[in-house]
């Protein structure tokens, strides 16, 4: 289906779907939405679409729109039943439905064998929920040092540092990104090295005056390297919005803060509106579909489950 969008610009703008495999109402949703676009122009092409498209809530840091520039990816999606909108002079195509755990899942999982494609699925959800959770929970235990097991006291740090211990997370998670903005303005054939050189200076030169502790930057550099396992830039963003916003809590309220802010983060995850026909934001989780949340966590290969089906024909 082809549309015109914007009263000046007349941006072209495409929707791509398979009529007995997509879900028609939810085509016909975004039908009318694009229908009742009232702008001038597109200027920032896919991103412009989607403000209009969904009204976004400035305080919900969680992706809406999921966005890809491959075209085996683009295609997978069509067979699967999903929507696409193409959006003239962008080379970014938009994919609905969209939950969170599709952010999780990379086309390339499917160009290895079903067991490699597995693990690196499996590594991928683990390496997402300790970006998440681990300097946060190191942090409490740090403050509660009496209660932690002696099998754990190695994680107790001798030195602190001469900055509270809570202002050095918050201050190495600027650095981090100080870090990464540098990096992406550099020459391509001294970024890599202005990261890792700058890192290891700074780190170094951090403890040695005694700004930052060791722990503190091991923690951090662990959060830093598992940032890079999750490709979805607005979506490793939204993880570190939600550290910092757990660490905070635990910091002014401990343990009940801790609480606290997994039930933000659960909130904000569970109330993300996205553009969607009787699926939200957790599915298949929420509403439960066992068998499709499987094959999140396990590369199915492709011929048993032609063989299977082939079985039940007969």
């Amino acid at each position: 289906d082809y549309l015109s969008v914007g009263s000046n610009s007349q941006t072209d703008v495409v929707i791509c779907y398979l009529a007995d495999k997509a879900d028609q109402s939810l085509v016909e949703k975004v039908k009318t939405k694009l229908s009742a676009v009232r702008t001038d122009a597109l200027a920032m092409g896919h991103e412009s679409l989607a403000e209009v498209l969904i009204k976004r809530r400035w305080y919900n840091p969680f992706p809406k729109i999921r966005y890809t520039e491959r075209p085996d990816t683009a295609a997978a999606q069509v067979l699967e039943g999903s929507v696409l909108i193409f959006c003239d002079n962008s080379p970014q195509v938009m994919i609905l439905p969209v939950s969170i755990f599709d952010f999780m899942q990379e086309t390339n999982d499917y160009y290895f064998t079903p067991l490699t494609g597995t693990y690196i699925r499996v590594v991928r959800y683990m390496v997402f929920v300790l970006s998440l959770f681990l300097v946060p929970t190191w942090y409490l235990l740090v403050q509660h040092a009496s209660i932690v097991p002696d099998w754990l006291a190695f994680i107790i740090p001798q030195e602190v540092g001469r900055i509270p211990l809570i202002a050095q997370l918050l201050l190495t998670e600027f650095i981090i990104d100080g870090l990464r903005m540098a990096s992406l303005n550099t020459p391509s054939m001294l970024s890599n090295s202005l990261s890792v050189v700058g890192g290891l200076i700074l780190g170094d030169f951090a403890v040695k005056v005694g700004w930052l502790s060791g722990d503190v930057i091991l923690y951090m550099a662990l959060v830093a390297v598992a940032g890079f396992a999750q490709q979805n830039y607005e979506l490793g963003y939204a993880i570190k919005f939600m550290r910092m916003m757990l660490l905070a809590l635990v910091a002014l309220l401990g343990i009940y803060g801790y609480v606290a802010g997994l039930v933000l983060v659960l909130w904000f995850i569970v109330t993300n509106k996205t553009l969607t026909a009787g699926r939200g934001y957790l599915y298949p989780l929420v509403p439960f579909n066992g068998r499709a949340l499987l094959r999140l966590f396990l590369r199915v290969p492709k011929d048993d489950r032609g063989k299977i089906k082939s079985k039940k024909e007969k």
